[in-house]
């Protein structure tokens, strides 16, 4: 699938009504378009950053390490948990919407998934 504009990126599901495109996920889980591929992302608006593990891009984003930048000296942590950031991501990501799809430039923080 080669996606030219965000218009072209349609997820054949069944459309919500007018009004109603937030009911197109499962609560907090939404689906998007990344890398020209379907996947589906949990949406915390109230986080200090974007985080994805690395086992998760390496199903969704297959070239990740590409666009790989490594950080030092963060400190994350989520439930009282330390998280062991590897580094940052950039990927463009879209928000399919029956009304309009959203295109979106993010950074993700990439974390190690078995720490």
């Amino acid at each position: 699938m080669d996606l030219i504009h965000a218009q072209d990126a349609k997820i054949q599901k069944t459309k919500p009504a007018r009004g109603k495109g937030y009911t197109a996920g499962s609560s907090c889980i939404i689906n998007i378009v990344i890398n020209n591929k379907e996947a589906k992302i949990h949406l915390d608006s109230g986080a200090f950053g974007t985080c994805a593990g690395d086992d998760y891009l390496d199903r969704t984003y297959t070239n990740w390490q590409e666009q790989f930048m490594p950080i030092e000296c963060i400190k994350l942590s989520s439930a009282n948990q330390n998280m062991r950031p590897l580094g940052i991501f950039k990927a463009e990501i879209i928000f399919p919407h029956p009304a309009r799809s959203i295109r979106l430039k993010v950074e993700f923080f990439v974390m190690n998934e078995y720490t």
